[in-house]
């Protein structure tokens, strides 16, 4: 690709306003000058490339530049203007808004794809190759390359050719038949498992491949099926199934092994719809039951022949969780907790999202950041992993092909004057 010299890009990203600097953040620079080119939308895809830009490559999203990502369209008679799910999947990454119906945009993108280490995609089955940029090609232009394709249903399976989002991959790899009350319809989890849980497996297994091709120069294509990253989560229930001889149940609340009690929600005081504590006495520690007993003011039950054996508490525990929820009951969620974590017994209030973004700890730790995206400011959470003590700095999402010109000047040479032709060609 030409490089037009005569009229170099000194600054073509606009400057965003960046949020006061947190002495809990950093940037990562893991995977500095590793490039990637991001075909993903929505959320399974763009959960593994943000991984990556998080890390410190150069995540490029390639989006169409009529309307971008369908992430971005979410509000049902509102402007197309970026809402919040996605600025949850693409800060810290960059957008060229190209037309790959156009022959001179795909043109540009095979030569991108030439320069990257990585690519990712969760299209519509069919679609990457119609646009004659599946593996084999992609794979002739960079035997390097790492190709990454995220899809509802495995190759093989007699569903691969099936439209999936997060519900349809909870349902058909298993969550969906254990969430809920035992005697009651089955239960999606409120959690985006099919989805970020899907994308959080590619992004480990991107890395691990980045890791080898270092060693041996060799590229490779990595796919994950949806309901396939399902399975993985669903680890406990096989073996609670192989333990018992049946399908692994519904248990509500309750543990999911069905052989541990007390554990479960709590009501605490105040009654609202999250005002509940989680307890657990697990049966590998028996100090657990003795301690709370002790908490709650019941030593008598210790050795209560109604409850002296895990199996007996079991057996009796809608008894025993009707005593354990007259001491809840008088407490706040957070101070029952509070007291619970105090003598050395598992406990967790349930704390809903409001909750959890306004935790002032959060914010101390780096964990929730103020982020500047470009159309406002917005908090939310980082990557929870933490190095050297600090938590990778957010950047905001872009907007709509807003790094077009940069990226096309850093990555390909080309030029301010061939890059406004191409704007008036309808190809950027």
């Amino acid at each position: 690709m030409r490089r037009d010299k005569a009229h170099p890009l000194p600054e073509i990203r606009k400057q965003q306003k960046e949020p006061a600097v947190s002495d809990n953040t950093q940037d990562f620079n893991f995977l500095q000058g590793v490039k990637v080119v991001d075909f993903t939308q929505f959320e399974a895809g763009t959960t593994s490339t943000e991984v990556l830009a998080w890390f410190g490559a150069e995540v490029v999203k390639i989006e169409n530049p009529g309307r971008g990502d369908p992430g971005r369209r979410l509000r049902p008679g509102k402007p197309d203007d970026d809402p919040w799910y996605f600025h949850q999947f693409n800060v810290n990454k960059k957008s060229l808004a190209i037309n790959l119906k156009s022959p001179r945009g795909l043109e540009i993108v095979k030569d991108m794809l030439k320069q990257a280490d990585v690519t990712v995609e969760n299209m519509a089955p069919g679609t990457i190759e119609r646009l004659g940029l599946d593996y084999d090609s992609v794979k002739k232009l960079n035997p390097r390359i790492i190709y990454c394709q995220i899809k509802g249903f495995g190759s093989g399976s007699p569903h691969e050719r099936g439209l999936a989002f997060d519900m349809i991959a909870q349902a058909a790899g298993g969550p969906i038949s254990v969430t809920g009350e035992p005697d009651r319809p089955p239960v999606k989890p409120g959690l985006s498992f099919g989805d970020t849980g899907t994308g959080m497996l590619m992004a480990a297994t991107i890395l691990g491949a980045l890791h080898e091709r270092n060693r041996t120069g060799r590229g490779r294509r990595l796919q994950v099926a949806m309901q396939d990253a399902m399975i993985h989560y669903m680890r406990t229930c096989f073996a609670t199934m192989a333990r018992t001889g049946n399908a692994a149940p519904r248990r509500g609340a309750k543990s999911g092994g069905g052989n541990n009690a007390p554990s479960g929600l709590y009501p605490a005081k105040g009654g609202g719809p999250n005002d509940y504590v989680y307890l657990t006495t697990s049966r590998a520690n028996p100090e657990h039951w003795s301690r709370l007993m002790k908490l709650i003011g019941r030593e008598d039950l210790i050795e209560d022949p109604r409850f002296a054996t895990g199996d007996l508490r079991v057996k009796n525990e809608k008894e025993l969780d009707a005593i354990i929820g007259e001491w809840t009951r008088q407490h706040d969620k957070r101070e029952a907790m509070e007291r619970l974590i105090a003598v050395g017994v598992p406990s967790g209030a349930v704390f809903d999202t409001m909750e959890l973004q306004n935790e002032p700890s959060f914010e101390e730790r780096g964990i929730m950041q103020s982020v500047h995206h470009h159309n406002g400011d917005y908090k939310m959470a980082t990557w929870p992993v933490r190095i050297d003590g600090k938590t990778v700095r957010l950047k905001g999402s872009p907007a709509l092909g807003q790094d077009s010109a940069e990226v096309l000047h850093n990555w390909l040479g080309i030029g301010e004057r061939e890059i406004e032709k191409l704007r008036q060609e309808g190809v950027v």
